[in-house]
Protein backbone atom coordinates (compact mmCIF):
# COMPACT_ATOMS: atom_id res chain seq x y z
CA UNK A 1 0.00 0.00 0.00
CA UNK A 2 1.20 3.50 -0.84
CA UNK A 3 1.89 5.30 2.48
CA UNK A 4 -0.46 8.15 1.53
CA UNK A 5 -3.28 5.75 0.69
CA UNK A 6 -3.39 4.52 4.28
CA UNK A 7 -4.28 8.03 5.48
CA UNK A 8 -7.81 8.11 4.02
CA UNK A 9 -10.91 5.92 4.02
CA UNK A 10 -12.29 4.56 0.76
CA UNK A 11 -15.98 3.74 0.89
CA UNK A 12 -19.32 3.86 -0.96
CA UNK A 13 -21.89 6.61 -0.71
CA UNK A 14 -24.25 5.74 2.13
CA UNK A 15 -27.31 7.12 0.36
CA UNK A 16 -29.24 10.26 -0.59
CA UNK A 17 -28.42 11.85 2.76
CA UNK A 18 -24.80 12.25 1.61
CA UNK A 19 -25.48 14.03 -1.69
CA UNK A 20 -24.46 17.44 -0.36
CA UNK A 21 -21.23 15.97 0.97
CA UNK A 22 -20.61 14.14 -2.32
CA UNK A 23 -21.07 17.44 -4.16
CA UNK A 24 -18.53 19.40 -2.12
CA UNK A 25 -16.14 18.90 -5.04
CA UNK A 26 -17.34 21.08 -7.93
CA UNK A 27 -18.29 19.52 -11.28
CA UNK A 28 -20.65 20.09 -14.18
CA UNK A 29 -22.96 17.21 -13.22
CA UNK A 30 -23.44 18.03 -9.53
CA UNK A 31 -26.93 19.45 -10.08
CA UNK A 32 -28.09 16.09 -11.49
CA UNK A 33 -26.80 13.78 -8.75
CA UNK A 34 -29.77 13.94 -6.35
CA UNK A 35 -32.36 13.19 -9.05
CA UNK A 36 -30.14 10.53 -10.58
CA UNK A 37 -29.97 8.72 -7.24
CA UNK A 38 -33.70 9.01 -6.70
CA UNK A 39 -34.45 7.62 -10.17
CA UNK A 40 -31.74 4.91 -9.99
CA UNK A 41 -29.57 6.31 -12.76
CA UNK A 42 -26.91 6.33 -10.04
CA UNK A 43 -26.66 3.81 -7.23
CA UNK A 44 -24.64 3.92 -3.99
CA UNK A 45 -22.76 0.74 -4.95
CA UNK A 46 -21.54 2.57 -8.08
CA UNK A 47 -20.30 5.61 -6.13
CA UNK A 48 -16.98 5.75 -4.23
CA UNK A 49 -15.61 8.37 -1.84
CA UNK A 50 -12.12 8.97 -0.47
CA UNK A 51 -12.54 10.63 2.94
CA UNK A 52 -10.20 11.83 5.67
CA UNK A 53 -11.31 13.45 8.93
CA UNK A 54 -14.70 14.32 7.49
CA UNK A 55 -13.21 15.90 4.35
CA UNK A 56 -13.93 14.61 0.83
CA UNK A 57 -10.60 14.09 -0.96
CA UNK A 58 -11.96 12.44 -4.08
CA UNK A 59 -14.95 10.70 -5.62
CA UNK A 60 -15.88 8.46 -8.53
CA UNK A 61 -19.30 7.51 -9.87
CA UNK A 62 -20.90 5.51 -12.68
CA UNK A 63 -24.22 6.15 -14.46
CA UNK A 64 -26.87 4.17 -16.31
CA UNK A 65 -30.41 4.49 -17.52
CA UNK A 66 -32.90 3.82 -14.75
CA UNK A 67 -33.87 0.38 -16.08
CA UNK A 68 -30.33 -0.89 -16.75
CA UNK A 69 -28.80 -3.66 -14.68
CA UNK A 70 -25.23 -2.46 -15.30
CA UNK A 71 -23.54 0.95 -15.45
CA UNK A 72 -23.20 2.45 -18.92
CA UNK A 73 -21.02 5.51 -18.32
CA UNK A 74 -18.18 6.51 -16.01
CA UNK A 75 -18.69 10.25 -15.73
CA UNK A 76 -17.64 11.52 -12.29
CA UNK A 77 -13.99 11.37 -11.24
CA UNK A 78 -12.93 14.27 -9.06
CA UNK A 79 -10.00 14.92 -6.74
CA UNK A 80 -9.45 17.82 -4.36
CA UNK A 81 -7.08 20.00 -6.38
CA UNK A 82 -5.66 21.59 -3.21
CA UNK A 83 -3.92 18.33 -2.32
CA UNK A 84 -0.26 17.84 -3.16
CA UNK A 85 0.33 16.21 -6.53
CA UNK A 86 1.44 12.86 -5.09
CA UNK A 87 -1.61 12.71 -2.82
CA UNK A 88 -3.95 13.56 -5.71
CA UNK A 89 -2.42 10.69 -7.65
CA UNK A 90 -2.78 8.30 -4.70
CA UNK A 91 -6.44 9.23 -4.17
CA UNK A 92 -7.25 8.95 -7.86
CA UNK A 93 -5.46 5.62 -8.28
CA UNK A 94 -7.20 4.17 -5.22
CA UNK A 95 -10.63 5.20 -6.49
CA UNK A 96 -9.94 3.72 -9.91
CA UNK A 97 -8.62 0.48 -8.46
CA UNK A 98 -11.74 0.08 -6.31
CA UNK A 99 -14.15 0.83 -9.16
CA UNK A 100 -12.44 -1.59 -11.50
CA UNK A 101 -12.08 -4.37 -8.96
CA UNK A 102 -15.63 -4.12 -7.61
CA UNK A 103 -17.63 -3.36 -10.75
CA UNK A 104 -15.97 -2.46 -14.04
CA UNK A 105 -13.76 -5.51 -14.59
CA UNK A 106 -16.75 -7.80 -14.16
CA UNK A 107 -18.71 -6.24 -17.01
CA UNK A 108 -18.82 -7.62 -20.53
CA UNK A 109 -19.08 -4.04 -21.80
CA UNK A 110 -17.17 -1.60 -19.55
CA UNK A 111 -18.78 1.85 -19.28
CA UNK A 112 -17.42 4.57 -21.51
CA UNK A 113 -15.57 7.32 -19.67
CA UNK A 114 -16.88 10.86 -20.08
CA UNK A 115 -15.26 13.97 -18.65
CA UNK A 116 -17.32 17.18 -18.91
CA UNK A 117 -15.22 20.33 -19.17
CA UNK A 118 -15.56 24.10 -19.66
CA UNK A 119 -15.48 25.13 -23.29
CA UNK A 120 -12.19 26.97 -22.68
CA UNK A 121 -10.59 24.37 -20.39
CA UNK A 122 -7.24 24.51 -22.15
CA UNK A 123 -6.95 28.25 -21.62
CA UNK A 124 -6.78 28.07 -17.82
CA UNK A 125 -3.87 26.51 -15.95
CA UNK A 126 -6.01 24.99 -13.18
CA UNK A 127 -8.46 23.20 -15.47
CA UNK A 128 -5.69 22.15 -17.85
CA UNK A 129 -3.58 20.59 -15.10
CA UNK A 130 -6.56 18.92 -13.41
CA UNK A 131 -7.76 17.41 -16.67
CA UNK A 132 -4.32 16.19 -17.68
CA UNK A 133 -3.89 14.55 -14.28
CA UNK A 134 -7.20 12.70 -14.52
CA UNK A 135 -6.44 11.52 -18.05
CA UNK A 136 -3.00 10.33 -16.97
CA UNK A 137 -4.53 8.36 -14.08
CA UNK A 138 -7.16 6.83 -16.35
CA UNK A 139 -4.60 5.86 -18.98
CA UNK A 140 -2.38 4.31 -16.30
CA UNK A 141 -5.41 2.27 -15.22
CA UNK A 142 -5.97 0.93 -18.74
CA UNK A 143 -8.07 3.56 -20.55
CA UNK A 144 -7.37 5.13 -23.94
CA UNK A 145 -8.43 8.45 -25.42
CA UNK A 146 -11.28 8.22 -27.95
CA UNK A 147 -12.43 11.73 -28.84
CA UNK A 148 -13.08 15.26 -27.67
CA UNK A 149 -16.55 16.61 -28.42
CA UNK A 150 -18.28 19.97 -28.42
CA UNK A 151 -21.39 20.32 -26.26
CA UNK A 152 -23.75 22.74 -27.96
CA UNK A 153 -26.86 24.64 -26.98
CA UNK A 154 -29.56 26.52 -28.89
CA UNK A 155 -31.91 28.96 -27.15
CA UNK A 156 -34.91 30.82 -28.58
CA UNK A 157 -32.85 34.00 -28.58
CA UNK A 158 -30.91 32.54 -31.51
CA UNK A 159 -34.07 32.24 -33.60
CA UNK A 160 -35.17 29.27 -35.68
CA UNK A 161 -32.92 28.85 -38.72
CA UNK A 162 -34.51 29.50 -42.10
CA UNK A 163 -35.87 26.45 -43.96
CA UNK A 164 -34.27 25.24 -47.18
CA UNK A 165 -36.78 25.54 -50.06
CA UNK A 166 -35.11 22.57 -51.76
CA UNK A 167 -36.23 20.23 -48.99
CA UNK A 168 -39.48 18.67 -47.85
CA UNK A 169 -39.96 16.58 -44.74
CA UNK A 170 -42.02 13.55 -43.80
CA UNK A 171 -42.22 10.86 -41.14
CA UNK A 172 -40.24 7.64 -41.45
CA UNK A 173 -42.38 5.02 -43.15
CA UNK A 174 -41.15 2.33 -40.75
CA UNK A 175 -38.37 1.33 -38.38
CA UNK A 176 -36.82 -0.53 -41.29
CA UNK A 177 -36.61 2.64 -43.36
CA UNK A 178 -34.89 4.42 -40.52
CA UNK A 179 -32.33 1.66 -40.07
CA UNK A 180 -31.72 1.55 -43.83
CA UNK A 181 -31.15 5.30 -44.08
CA UNK A 182 -28.92 5.31 -40.98
CA UNK A 183 -26.88 2.50 -42.57
CA UNK A 184 -26.35 4.63 -45.67
CA UNK A 185 -25.43 7.77 -43.69
CA UNK A 186 -22.62 5.87 -41.93
CA UNK A 187 -20.61 5.74 -45.16
CA UNK A 188 -17.77 8.24 -44.84
CA UNK A 189 -18.80 9.34 -41.36
CA UNK A 190 -16.45 11.64 -39.46
CA UNK A 191 -17.89 10.65 -36.07
CA UNK A 192 -15.25 8.89 -33.96
CA UNK A 193 -17.69 6.64 -32.12
CA UNK A 194 -19.30 5.48 -35.35
CA UNK A 195 -15.92 4.91 -36.96
CA UNK A 196 -14.88 2.82 -33.97
CA UNK A 197 -18.10 0.79 -34.12
CA UNK A 198 -17.54 0.15 -37.83
CA UNK A 199 -14.18 -1.46 -37.10
CA UNK A 200 -15.95 -4.45 -35.55
CA UNK A 201 -19.32 -4.56 -37.30
CA UNK A 202 -21.05 -3.90 -40.62
CA UNK A 203 -22.82 -0.56 -41.18
CA UNK A 204 -26.16 -2.38 -40.97
CA UNK A 205 -25.22 -3.92 -37.62
CA UNK A 206 -24.09 -0.55 -36.26
CA UNK A 207 -27.34 1.08 -37.40
CA UNK A 208 -29.45 -1.67 -35.85
CA UNK A 209 -27.60 -1.41 -32.55
CA UNK A 210 -27.98 2.37 -32.47
CA UNK A 211 -31.69 2.07 -33.16
CA UNK A 212 -32.23 -0.56 -30.46
CA UNK A 213 -29.99 0.97 -27.80
CA UNK A 214 -30.70 4.67 -28.37
CA UNK A 215 -33.40 5.81 -30.79
CA UNK A 216 -36.06 3.25 -29.83
CA UNK A 217 -35.70 4.19 -26.15
CA UNK A 218 -36.76 7.80 -26.55
CA UNK A 219 -40.26 8.28 -25.19
CA UNK A 220 -40.94 11.51 -27.09
CA UNK A 221 -43.13 11.32 -30.23
CA UNK A 222 -41.67 9.56 -33.22
CA UNK A 223 -43.50 12.11 -35.34
CA UNK A 224 -40.65 14.43 -34.35
CA UNK A 225 -38.24 12.26 -36.38
CA UNK A 226 -38.01 13.71 -39.88
CA UNK A 227 -36.84 12.37 -43.24
CA UNK A 228 -35.58 15.10 -45.58
CA UNK A 229 -36.48 14.65 -49.25
CA UNK A 230 -35.55 16.53 -52.40
CA UNK A 231 -37.86 17.86 -55.13
CA UNK A 232 -38.28 14.35 -56.56
CA UNK A 233 -39.22 12.85 -53.21
CA UNK A 234 -35.93 11.01 -52.72
CA UNK A 235 -34.54 10.87 -49.17
CA UNK A 236 -31.41 12.99 -48.76
CA UNK A 237 -30.94 12.84 -44.98
CA UNK A 238 -32.73 12.85 -41.66
CA UNK A 239 -32.83 14.38 -38.19
CA UNK A 240 -33.85 12.88 -34.83
CA UNK A 241 -35.15 15.51 -32.41
CA UNK A 242 -35.97 13.98 -29.01
CA UNK A 243 -35.90 14.47 -25.29
CA UNK A 244 -33.69 12.33 -23.05
CA UNK A 245 -33.87 12.16 -19.26
CA UNK A 246 -32.49 15.69 -18.96
CA UNK A 247 -32.86 17.84 -22.07
CA UNK A 248 -34.43 18.31 -25.48
CA UNK A 249 -31.76 17.22 -27.94
CA UNK A 250 -30.81 16.79 -31.56
CA UNK A 251 -29.96 13.12 -31.13
CA UNK A 252 -28.75 12.60 -34.70
CA UNK A 253 -28.57 14.54 -37.93
CA UNK A 254 -27.06 13.36 -41.19
CA UNK A 255 -26.96 13.70 -44.97
CA UNK A 256 -26.70 10.73 -47.33
CA UNK A 257 -23.22 10.54 -48.90
CA UNK A 258 -24.33 11.26 -52.46
CA UNK A 259 -25.97 14.53 -51.36
CA UNK A 260 -23.17 15.92 -49.21
CA UNK A 261 -21.46 19.18 -50.13
CA UNK A 262 -24.61 20.96 -51.29
CA UNK A 263 -25.41 22.66 -47.99
CA UNK A 264 -28.45 20.50 -47.24
CA UNK A 265 -27.36 19.92 -43.65
CA UNK A 266 -28.46 23.46 -42.74
CA UNK A 267 -32.06 22.86 -43.78
CA UNK A 268 -32.19 19.46 -42.08
CA UNK A 269 -30.85 20.86 -38.81
CA UNK A 270 -33.27 23.80 -39.11
CA UNK A 271 -36.18 21.34 -39.28
CA UNK A 272 -35.03 19.49 -36.17
CA UNK A 273 -34.66 22.79 -34.33
CA UNK A 274 -38.12 23.92 -35.46
CA UNK A 275 -39.76 20.68 -34.27
CA UNK A 276 -38.33 21.02 -30.76
CA UNK A 277 -38.94 24.77 -30.54
CA UNK A 278 -42.59 24.30 -31.49
CA UNK A 279 -42.84 21.54 -28.87
CA UNK A 280 -41.90 24.14 -26.26
CA UNK A 281 -38.25 23.28 -25.66
CA UNK A 282 -36.71 26.07 -23.53
CA UNK A 283 -33.34 25.15 -25.01
CA UNK A 284 -31.90 22.39 -27.21
CA UNK A 285 -28.69 20.46 -26.64
CA UNK A 286 -26.50 18.71 -29.20
CA UNK A 287 -22.92 17.50 -29.54
CA UNK A 288 -20.40 16.73 -32.24
CA UNK A 289 -16.75 15.76 -32.46
CA UNK A 290 -14.17 18.54 -32.46
CA UNK A 291 -12.75 16.90 -35.57
CA UNK A 292 -16.09 16.89 -37.41
CA UNK A 293 -15.52 20.39 -38.71
CA UNK A 294 -18.40 20.47 -41.25
CA UNK A 295 -20.97 19.42 -38.63
CA UNK A 296 -19.60 21.83 -36.02
CA UNK A 297 -19.85 24.64 -38.59
CA UNK A 298 -23.45 23.70 -39.42
CA UNK A 299 -24.45 23.85 -35.75
CA UNK A 300 -22.74 27.24 -35.40
CA UNK A 301 -24.64 28.61 -38.43
CA UNK A 302 -27.88 27.37 -36.84
CA UNK A 303 -27.21 29.33 -33.66
CA UNK A 304 -25.89 26.53 -31.46
CA UNK A 305 -23.15 27.81 -29.15
CA UNK A 306 -20.43 25.69 -27.53
CA UNK A 307 -21.03 25.82 -23.77
CA UNK A 308 -18.89 22.83 -22.71
CA UNK A 309 -16.63 20.14 -24.07
CA UNK A 310 -16.51 16.45 -23.25
CA UNK A 311 -13.60 14.03 -23.47
CA UNK A 312 -14.38 10.34 -23.98
CA UNK A 313 -12.07 7.48 -23.12
CA UNK A 314 -12.60 3.71 -23.30
CA UNK A 315 -11.13 0.78 -21.40
CA UNK A 316 -8.55 -1.22 -23.31
CA UNK A 317 -8.84 -4.45 -21.27
CA UNK A 318 -9.74 -5.65 -17.77
CA UNK A 319 -7.09 -4.97 -15.15
CA UNK A 320 -5.55 -8.12 -13.68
Amino acid sequence: MHPITSTFELRHLTGADEVDFFNTLPYALNHEVAADLEQRRRRPEWMWLAVRDGRLLGRLALWSTADAAEPMQFDIFDIDDSLADDEQRAVGAALLLAARAEVIDGLATPPEIARYLPADWREHTDSLQATELRIALLEAAGARFVVERLRLEWTPASGIPSPDPRLSFRDFASDEEMITITTRVLAGTLDAHSRGDLEGATPREVAERQFDEEFARYTTPREWWRVATDESGEPVGFVIPARNSYHHIIAYVGVLPEYRGAGLIDGILAEGTRVLAEAGAPYIRASTDVGNVPMAAAFARAGYATFERIINLAWEAPMR
